[in-house]
């Protein structure tokens, strides 16, 4: 079973950038697909990015798109999320999650898809 720990949120005005990291442990890292997900106060959680165990796909939510960026180092055990251009409406607890994907390239935007997730880091974004 995997564990995983958040770091790297804060606060920031807006316009700036965080990267946000996750470290994996107690499993094959290699052999999941990873995924961020946000919650906002009063609102559900959401999807925000993916990466496929290889590296190789990527897909993130269209609100994010261009501006976020999802890259993994296996061999540290640990997915990031580079973010840029924030804006206030980024604001939100960020966890990673983590799913064993059948396929090297699989990723998945599904919360039900993923059974291990972090604590989470919270982002604040001021305007």
């Amino acid at each position: 079973q995997v564990q995983l720990v958040e770091s790297g949120g804060g606060l920031v005005q807006a316009g700036g950038s965080l990267r946000l990291s996750c470290a994996a442990s107690g499993g094959t890292f290699s052999r999941y697909a990873m995924g961020w997900f946000r919650q906002a106060p009063g609102k559900e959680r959401e999807f925000v990015a993916t990466i496929s165990p290889s590296t190789i796909n990527t897909f993130y939510a269209d609100s994010v798109k261009g501006r976020f960026t999802i890259s993994r180092d296996n061999a540290k055990n640990t997915v990031y999320l580079h973010m840029n251009s924030l804006k206030p409406e980024d604001t939100a607890t960020y966890t990673c999650a983590a799913t064993e994907g059948r396929y090297m390239n699989s990723y998945f935007s599904q919360i039900y898809e993923y059974p291990y997730w972090g604590q989470g880091t919270q982002v604040t974004v001021s305007s």
